[in-house]
């Protein structure tokens, strides 16, 4: 067996999109996806892309997806890596793609001078918590997430 953490590259927008969507059927949300492979390319690889990706390579086979971006906090003086989405094939879990993926993230978060990496998990996917928790991170309490989106952020955008 080969595992091969590697940049998204062009030409790789069909096969993050798939794994987006394995992503949105294991999160119970199969239809949540608006996402398409013209997107995926202006997103990551326009003139000035905000969002970046690896894409893990098992057997010459992409079998999983981290897809991050940077943020930043006031309190670190820093920028933090935040992880938007990490999914792994269900033919491929086992073999230590995700903990390849997050080893990948922490060290781009350390060349980058991150201060921390986040991410949000579902609070019914405690595989996910026990993974996590695995690789020593700690989930946090006290802040809740929120969203503004659709009608309302048309809303308040155009009000």
């Amino acid at each position: 067996m080969t595992l091969e953490i590697r940049w998204v590259r062009p030409g790789d927008e069909a096969e993050v999109l798939r794994l987006v969507k394995g992503l949105a059927v294991y999160e119970r949300a199969p239809d949540a996806v608006q996402t398409t492979e013209a997107m995926l390319t202006e997103t990551l690889f326009g003139a000035n892309p905000q969002v970046f990706a690896f894409l893990a390579e098992l057997d010459g086979r992409v079998a999983g997806l981290a897809l991050w971006f940077l943020t930043y906090s006031t309190w670190t003086g820093r920028p933090s890596l935040y992880l938007e989405d990490l999914f792994v094939d269900e033919v491929a879990r086992g073999n230590g793609v995700a903990r390849a993926l997050m080893k990948r993230l922490a060290q781009e978060a350390k060349v980058r001078g991150c201060a921390r990496m986040d991410w949000a998990v579902l609070d019914w996917n405690v595989d996910a918590m026990a993974f996590y928790e695995r690789i020593g991170a700690r989930g946090q309490t006290g802040w809740e997430p929120w969203r503004l989106h659709g009608e309302a952020l048309d809303r308040l955008a155009n009000g």
